[in-house]
């Protein structure tokens, strides 16, 4: 099924540098790990890469170093499908995620954005006056509050459908979240949006922080819930669409497979809770592999799972 409209991702573009590790250090303390590896990421650059690799018309919007990292990253998304005609360059250094990768699959991220701190809302402007009505447009919060805000609110003049996934989470205006038609927190973004004092743990725990975010603007909310899969929510119901089980080896990009995904399906015309149930998959299926984008999923490999 072929996608209708084009997928914007405005955001982040990163190098990760990944370490596999047995435990997180302590202050003070030296941990041995694996060899270190380096991979294209950044959560922008991860779901523009998910959409395209999923079917989906996909295009970039951000800003790289004029360095060897930034010409990579460019490489890697053009090789993927991606457009990255919307790419500028920056003096700045390419941003990185320094990514420790636990035995079980979890991880824990630093960040230093880099170029990424240059995106603002001339280029907000600039990558949204392409789009109309019937096509997508995903943001993350990698890159500066303000242009991320400019592009919601220009998209959504424009009749184009916003989905925000709020990572890494802070607090946001209720005027922003106004401009989102799909919020996609992770049990811990929702409590933070919510100045809850610990994460969403169960599915009533995910309706209400739902309703809480609805309520603040955002017209229809997903929580993600890891192995739970993710539950639904919109003004008319909740559902619960449940994570397909098997192991887990890293979790890195497992939400952004799922945001670029999510993208994709609803620009081929399903209902939310059709196109969250696909993301579901896609999800599922990156967590069966470690690394980034290294791990999002074939298109062939999604449909064989929903049909199974």
């Amino acid at each position: 099924m072929p996608a209708r409209g084009r997928i914007l991702v405005f955001g982040s573009l990163n190098t990760d540098v990944v370490q596999r590790v047995t435990r997180l250090p302590r202050a003070g303390e030296t941990v041995h790990g694996a060899d270190l590896a380096t991979f294209t990421g950044g959560k922008g650059a991860n779901q523009s890469c998910a959409a395209a690799r999923l079917g989906g018309r996909a295009f970039m919007a951000g800003i790289v170093g004029e360095d060897s990292f930034g010409a990579a990253l460019l490489a890697d998304l053009q090789a993927l499908g991606v457009d990255v005609a919307l790419v500028g360059r920056s003096p700045r250094k390419t941003g990185t995620a320094t990514i420790l990768v636990l035995p079980d699959g979890d991880n824990a991220i630093v960040l230093s954005p880099g170029a990424n701190a240059d995106v603002g809302a001339a280029l907000a402007a600039q990558a949204v006056a392409g789009l109309t009505h019937g096509d997508c447009l995903l943001c993350q919060l990698e890159v500066p509050l303000q242009a991320t805000h400019a592009a919601l609110c220009l998209a959504r003049a424009r009749g184009v459908c916003t989905i925000l996934d709020p990572a890494p989470a802070g607090e946001l205006p209720d005027e922003l979240l106004q401009h989102v038609d799909i919020l996609t927190p992770n049990q811990t973004e929702a409590s933070t949006l919510l100045d809850w004092k610990s994460p969403v743990a169960t599915l009533d725990e995910a309706r209400a922080a739902a309703d809480a975010l609805r309520t603040r603007g955002a017209r229809n909310v997903i929580v993600k819930l890891g192995a739970l899969g993710c539950l639904v929510s919109s003004s008319s119901d909740s559902v619960h669409v449940p994570a397909v089980s098997g192991e887990v080896i890293d979790t890195t990009a497992a939400g952004d497979t799922f945001n670029g995904a999510l993208a994709v399906s609803l620009q081929e015309g399903r209902e939310l809770v059709e196109a969250a149930r696909f993301a579901v998959c896609a999800a599922s299926l990156s967590v069966r592999r470690r690394g980034a984008i290294a791990s999002i999923p074939s298109r062939s490999e999604v449909d064989a799972m929903l049909r199974s």
